[in-house]
């Protein structure tokens, strides 16, 4: 018996308090977390295939504003916006990327076009927006990702050599300059998933941090660092400390100790996680899915916007530690 189609997402992880959130904010949150879960729930519900599913949750991640990725990205230090994206079909190994785009309204979008047309697996800055221009992609202009939340992010670590990962980064804006390291950067949106014929997908798209240097390029539009597919293993997209994650090939290595160790999707993500990354002052999460169904949402962080949906089944969001 096959098992039951099954998404999960996340918005990002980092220095997510309880008492840096209002009651309001928090459920606009679930809400939108839930409704990107429906989405993609119906696409596997209607026998959509993985990858349809997972571009279309980091489409939607990428639109809400609520999160670092499209419309909402943060800012570099130069005050612009400059964006990642990957997706990775676990049937065949295929995978796209792109990596520095300014005007691309849903880098996932041309990420996925890379891999369904493209000989080659990632472009960047001026060559990726050409490539999505020749491909018919949307472009806006680049006050399209402007909102005031980023921006006020961005004006309280402008002119200083401090970079956030954007939910710290919200923390500080609320208050919590307490509990802010400015060591500790992260913001990514992503999604994983497994569809009726037992195919997975990951995708993972990001904004970047808050105040990073301009052409800096984190783990999220890198193939096994922050985003890894294979229908043998499973599905991964990570968040965290881009720098830490792409020295850990983290997405890989779930998948590689799957394979060569034998663990669990639980286990081997929960090392990647919770031992290994921290060794290198990794802080962050991923989420995963394998053949089986099995869901993971491990994070080393004091939250993480994730969830996850089964096919039948009422979506299910979380944001701080259990």
């Amino acid at each position: 018996m096959s098992a039951i189609p099954v998404i999960a997402i996340h918005g990002g992880a980092g220095t997510i308090l309880r008492s840096a959130m209002n009651p309001e904010t928090e459920a606009r949150y679930h809400a939108a977390l839930a409704d990107v879960l429906r989405a993609g729930e119906r696409i596997l519900a209607d026998g959509g295939s993985a990858l349809d599913a997972v571009t279309e949750a980091v489409r939607l991640l990428e639109d809400c504003p609520l999160f670092n990725a499209g419309h909402g990205a943060v800012f570099t230090a130069a005050g612009t916006h400059e964006l990642d994206a990957s997706i990775m079909d676990g049937a065949t190994l295929d995978a796209g990327a792109i990596s520095c785009v300014t005007r691309l309204k849903n880098p996932v979008l041309t990420a996925r076009r890379v891999l369904d047309v493209s000989e080659h697996v990632m472009f960047t800055g001026e060559g990726a927006e050409a490539f999505a221009l020749e491909h018919g992609l949307d472009f806006v202009e680049p006050s399209y990702f402007h909102t005031d939340a980023r921006y006020q992010q961005w004006l309280k670590a402008r002119g200083t050599s401090r970079t956030l990962l954007d939910h710290d980064a919200a923390s500080q804006a609320a208050g919590e300059d307490d509990v802010i390291d400015p060591t500790k950067k992260f913001g990514t949106v992503g999604a994983v998933a497994l569809d009726a014929n037992g195919h997975l997908a990951a995708a993972t798209s990001t904004g970047g941090v808050t105040n990073k240097q301009a052409g800096r390029v984190g783990d999220a539009p890198l193939i096994g660092a922050g985003c890894y597919a294979n229908d043998a293993t499973c599905a991964v997209s990570t968040t965290g400390t881009g720098e830490m994650f792409i020295r850990m090939l983290a997405a890989y290595d779930v998948s590689a100790q799957m394979e060569y160790r034998g663990l669990t999707l639980e286990d081997a993500a929960r090392d990647v996680v919770m031992n290994k990354l921290p060794r290198i002052e990794g802080r962050g999460g991923l989420v995963a899915v394998d053949g089986k169904g099995n869901v993971t949402l491990p994070f080393n962080t004091e939250g993480m916007y994730r969830g996850y949906a089964r096919v039948g089944e009422q979506p299910v969001t979380a944001i701080y530690r259990s």
